[in-house]
């Protein structure tokens, strides 16, 4: 049976770039790869078949040979690509580890594992995130155990080294023509185990206990913030190193403030008089301060004021936002008979002058019926 054209078998042309024939030959011995069907002897052939033409263009002097004698210039001993050489063990680990998620190279096992990553969630006030505060979290975790300082192994004995990886963490199981490595599932990977394990903490080497910590937030934290205490996580398993804590902070919704990054806003109802003929009032600030605003005659409520320097610090450094304050212009209710009478009075005092919102809008009502063809009157 004659070979077929290695360009054919990996499906790239003769001008093919090196990046372009290694990614095609990828691509195919993974989908080929014994391990992916097992019992398929088709593919076991294609992937013999993709191996043998990689292992000749990918050499450059086998590659131009071939290119100008074709299979010929492999036969009677020529050096074709037969088997596994050691250039495509470099390259089909890449491979190894798209198939199964991991390395095909040996690694020993130390049996010191760091130890996991914590969170505490914590709710502070918006005064508090102001000025930033000292606070306590207690956290039940996992610390070195104090009678076998960590090793995990009875007082006066000593792990021992695994007997069925020797030490290394990872066994070697081969299958078909390809030698895998896994985990040992004695030691699991830790390359020790402890023949005679310590009482207190029952082979781990940690403990859990509750834990006392000291956390400095700063001024001008924000909501979701994440605060790292390198080294204050759980334990490490048998002597690791300790992971780390993390403090997730979130901000308690405040009865005055609303918070936009460094500025914050606040609403403030004030009455129609004032609104009319314009006042000066004071405002509370995050600082404890009374902020002074002043509103000008003719003022209509949603109008907004910006008091600089009144907001929240930014986050490790000098600056500080602005307060903004919107007016809320209040209707009075439950008014007596004279009060009637005098806004009764107003409203039949009041012109387009006083009123150049309301007065704009009729108007606007009226072009807009006066174009619909509707020849009736509008009034508010």
């Amino acid at each position: 049976m004659s070979k077929r054209d290695y360009y054919e078998v990996l499906g790239v042309t003769r001008t093919c770039t090196e990046v372009e024939l290694k990614a095609a030959f990828r691509k195919l011995a993974m989908q080929h790869h014994p391990d992916r069907n097992p019992g398929d002897k088709d593919c076991e052939h294609k992937f013999r078949e993709l191996n043998e033409a990689y292992e000749v263009l990918k050499d450059g002097d086998k590659r131009a040979a071939y290119d100008r004698f074709g299979h010929a210039a492999f036969e009677q001993g020529g050096g074709g690509g037969h088997g596994f050489g050691a250039d495509f063990a470099s390259t089909f680990s890449d491979i190894f580890e798209d198939l199964f998620g991991m390395s095909g190279r040996r690694g020993g096992g130390s049996g010191r594992e760091r130890g996991s990553d914590l969170r505490y969630n914590m709710e502070i006030t918006l005064e508090e995130a102001f000025a930033g505060k000292n606070a306590q979290v207690r956290i039940p975790t996992s610390v070195t155990c104090e009678v076998c300082s960590g090793t995990g192994a009875k007082a006066g004995t000593t792990p021992k080294t695994c007997y069925t990886c020797g030490g290394a963490g990872k066994v070697r199981h081969a299958q078909g023509f390809f030698t895998l490595e896994r985990t040992c599932p004695t030691c699991h990977g830790r390359g020790q185990v402890i023949e005679d394990p310590c009482a207190a903490c029952a082979g781990a080497g940690r403990v859990t206990r509750e834990r006392t910590l000291q956390v400095n937030i700063p001024a001008g934290v924000e909501d979701g913030t994440r605060i790292r205490l390198s080294g204050e996580g759980e334990a490490g398993v048998r002597g690791g190193p300790p992971g780390d804590l993390y403090i997730f902070l979130s901000l308690e919704p405040h009865e005055l403030y609303q918070r936009d990054g460094a500025d914050l806003h606040c609403r403030v109802p004030i009455s129609m008089v004032t609104a009319a003929l314009g006042s000066e009032i004071e405002v509370p600030a995050i600082d404890g301060s009374e902020a002074k605003v002043k509103i000008p005659a003719g003022t209509q409520s949603g109008s907004r004021f910006r008091v600089n320097g009144k907001g929240m610090p930014v986050l490790r450094s000098k600056q500080t936002g602005d307060l903004y304050v919107q007016v809320a212009v209040e209707t009075p209710q439950k008014l007596t008979k004279r009060q009637k009478e005098l806004l009764a009075e107003f409203e039949k005092l009041s012109s387009d002058h006083t009123q150049p919102e309301s007065s704009g809008f009729l108007s606007r009502v009226r072009t807009f019926l006066d174009g619909l063809g509707n020849r009736g009157s509008y009034s508010a």
